[in-house]
């Protein structure tokens, strides 16, 4: 018996011998072709269908079949905008509602959504608000002063409300993912700051622009302190919508000449990095940034512009890029408005925002919100969503996963930060985007918007995937 297992494990020796000594003797080109078709033949799939029969459901495909009357082709060659990552908006209330939770069932909840682990789905970007946003309990900024008072230098400056809640949920953010990309917008000054001396509407007094601009940095910094990097900022949240409460109205002169007088000089004699973007609302007024653009003494401060969709169209976006092709794009709020239509939210958000916004070269895709509780609380009184879905229902200790959560899933899972989109065919029918990873994987998700299945092909260097998509489906490839 030993004489026979040695005999054995000699001739396997001796064929592994053989086959390396074969494998030295491939040309070049050979072995490079070998390692194509060992490597290339593997796609990874994952489904999420109307009807909930599939939530990122993952399964393989091969390369090899005909091709169908409907084609996709992805060229790696043809690339685009870098991107900046995927995720939502951590509101006040979101925070809030996840530090309720308890402490292994917010850690686990935190490592699904965030960690770069198999089972999550890996977002990597964040938008929070700087003071109150109108899905916070209460409104208040960094520095609010008694009826008639005034702090022009900030004496009084302090970040202590978010210590609460928002700060300690971030920090475990960070420890699972430390290079997440962190978006601040404030949806309002102080109050003693405005022309109305409240937190709904008003402007920003001109009187105040210098002690605006270093409640920035401000921010900036005791954030900083606690271990938490601001990447971006936006100057004012929707400042065409005095009607939130907190808001403030701010007309594209008006920011544009905040800019130029006091925040990009405070910003540079402070050191500080952040990126400023501007305009931050919908896409019917692309002439906002396009205003400040054209003020070369403001625009040298700024690194882009931000949309949301509640007007106008996508393809605005294209229209601000093609004037401006050194600005930056960004894509930073859409809400799923409560208590939602699954299967027609799941084909509009991902078909017009996840492929729509990033194939007219927006860098993020950011959901609005990222919690609420069954009754879409929390949220400001008087002006504040009553009617927000979070991409998650936090009651309890109980967390259950609505459609925002496939919406931004299905490509934060799968593209990082540092991809590219690359190109691929556009079909009406079968809406789709392509990315290339730093790591070289190519990624394709495409939306079914009929209601019937269809077939298609997507082709890579003449290599085919057949692949029949159910109706009102996504689906994100990977190979």
């Amino acid at each position: 018996m030993v004489d026979m297992q040695f005999g054995k494990l000699y001739m396997a020796i001796l064929a592994l011998i053989i086959f390396l000594s074969c494998k030295q003797g491939l040309s070049k080109k050979e072995r490079s072709e070998a390692q194509a078709s060992d490597t290339g033949s593997e796609i990874t799939s994952y489904l999420t269908r109307g009807d909930r029969s599939a939530l990122l459901q993952k399964s393989s495909l091969s390369f090899g079949g005909s091709k169908a009357s409907k084609n996709i082709v992805v060229n790696t060659l043809e690339t685009y905008q870098e991107i900046d990552g995927f995720g939502y908006t951590l509101t006040g209330g979101s925070a809030d509602l996840i530090a309720s939770l308890s402490n292994t069932k917010q850690d686990s909840l935190l490592e699904e959504l965030f960690a770069d682990k198999e089972q999550s789905i890996r977002v990597n970007y964040l938008r929070i608000s700087i003071g109150a946003s109108d899905l916070s309990a209460t409104t208040f900024t960094y520095d609010e002063m008694p009826p008639g008072k005034t702090d022009p230098d900030l004496n009084y400056f302090s970040i202590a409300k978010e210590k609460e809640t928002l700060i300690p949920v971030l920090k475990k953010i960070l420890a699972i993912n430390p290079d997440l990309k962190i978006l601040g917008s404030p949806w309002t000054a102080p109050t003693w700051m405005k022309t109305n001396g409240a937190f709904k509407g008003g402007s920003l007094k001109k009187e105040y622009y210098a002690s605006y601009a270093q409640y920035f940095v401000k921010y900036i910094k005791e954030m900083e302190k606690e271990g938490i990097t601001i990447d971006a900022i936006t100057i004012q949240n929707e400042p065409l919508h005095p009607g939130n409460t907190p808001s403030m109205y701010m007309e594209a002169k008006d920011q544009a000449d905040f800019i130029k007088t006091a925040l990009g000089p405070a910003f540079e004699s402070a050191g500080i990095k952040t990126k400023i973007i501007v305009y931050d609302h919908n896409a019917d007024r692309p002439d906002y940034p396009l205003e400040i653009y054209a003020d070369k003494d403001a625009a040298k401060y700024v690194d882009g512009a931000a949309f949301h969709l509640y007007g106008g169209k996508i393809e605005a976006l294209s229209k601000v890029h093609e004037a401006f092709p050194d600005k930056s794009l960004y894509f930073t709020e859409q809400w799923v408005g409560g208590p939602g239509n699954f299967p027609e939210d799941l084909k509009w958000h991902v078909s017009t925002l996840v492929i729509g916004a990033t194939r007219n070269w927006s860098r993020n895709v950011l959901e609005w919100n990222l919690a609420a509780d069954a009754s879409y609380n929390p949220h400001t009184p008087d002006g504040g969503c009553t009617s927000c879905l979070g991409a998650l229902t936090i009651d309890d200790d109980r967390v259950s996963r609505n459609v925002a959560y496939y919406i931004i899933g299905h490509v934060s899972k799968f593209v990082p930060t540092g991809s590219k989109r690359i190109a691929s065919t556009w079909m009406d029918s079968l809406p789709n985007v392509a990315f290339l990873t730093p790591e070289g994987k190519r990624v394709l998700i495409v939306v079914n918007v009929e209601s019937e299945e269809q077939s298609f092909t997507f082709e890579e260097s003449e290599r085919n995937v057949p692949v029949v998509l159910p109706g009102g489906s996504v689906a994100t490839f990977v190979w």
